[in-house]
């Protein structure tokens, strides 16, 4: 890459016209196949360098960060290290952005979150970690389940909270003939124990990942007739007018329930 072109990007990437800063995504895109190594991780570090944007200060620049996400896997797997080191750095914006740039990596990046799960010390990170484990969406997070199982009985909420959700988008894509019977009864476990958790967040991911088994075919009739029962108890529809008091809760407990009508 010329220098000229080089500095051209960096110009447009420092802008704070949302127009300019796709422009030099674009550009990004069209140079990746044909420079260095050391070039796309100059460039790299331009790019994820948006990842701090706050959107609620900015929310024109919301398809440039979209559009920054989607480079992560034209770049190649030379970004899975230095995504992970970048969790570290303590922006929730960031580490959110970072999350949805491993969903676009992929599968290959499912095998080195694993691996900094299990060293990782930090419930922060590991909760960041889960959540980008749940936005890669291959039959491969298999490999994951286990691990996310145990964080879904964490006590720590962030890490609850990221772990029932990653499970439910786990089922999305891992076939009902996959997905071991241990790990569907564990699941269905931990999401009972999560529809009585304390916070709202957690119950509404923990009916929503139930309603999933159901709409990508997992469960069994007994098993529907459960969640159906369940559904009912939150929406206070059952005759007992025991319903959660939370409306995020009632509201995925809904949609759980019109899947489940609809699936009889």
């Amino acid at each position: 890459m010329t220098a000229d072109k080089y500095n051209e990007i960096k110009g447009l990437l420092n802008s704070f016209d949302s127009e300019e800063i796709h422009q030099g995504l674009v550009m990004i895109r069209a140079e990746l196949s044909n420079i260095s190594e050391e070039d796309a991780k100059s460039l790299f570090d331009m790019v994820s360098a948006l990842f701090y944007i706050d959107l609620l200060d900015h929310p024109e620049h919301a398809y440039v960060l979209d559009e920054a996400v989607g480079l992560m896997a034209d770049f190649g797997e030379f970004v899975i290290p230095i995504l992970l080191d970048n969790l570290d750095a303590g922006d929730m914006k960031a580490q959110l952005m970072i999350g949805h740039a491993f969903g676009r990596v992929g599968e290959v990046a499912i095998k080195p979150l694993l691996e900094s799960y299990k060293c990782e010390e930090s419930e922060e990170c590991r909760t960041f970690l889960v959540y980008a484990l749940g936005k890669i969406r291959s039959p491969k997070v298999i490999d994951a389940f286990e691990q996310v199982l145990g964080a879904a009985k964490s006590e720590n909420l962030e890490l609850r909270d990221s772990a029932v959700r990653a499970l439910g988008n786990f089922v999305e894509v891992v076939s009902p003939d996959d997905l071991p019977a241990e790990y569907k009864t564990e699941m269905l476990a931990a999401i009972q124990v999560n529809l009585s958790d304390s916070s709202a967040g957690v119950r509404s991911k923990a009916i929503r990942s139930y309603g999933k088994l159901a709409r990508y075919d997992h469960l069994n009739e007994d098993e529907r007739a459960s969640c159906k029962e369940t559904c009912e108890l939150l929406l206070g529809v059952d005759g007992k007018y025991d319903w959660d008091r939370a409306y995020i809760v009632r509201k995925e407990a809904q949609e759980a329930l019109n899947c489940l009508e609809g699936c009889d």
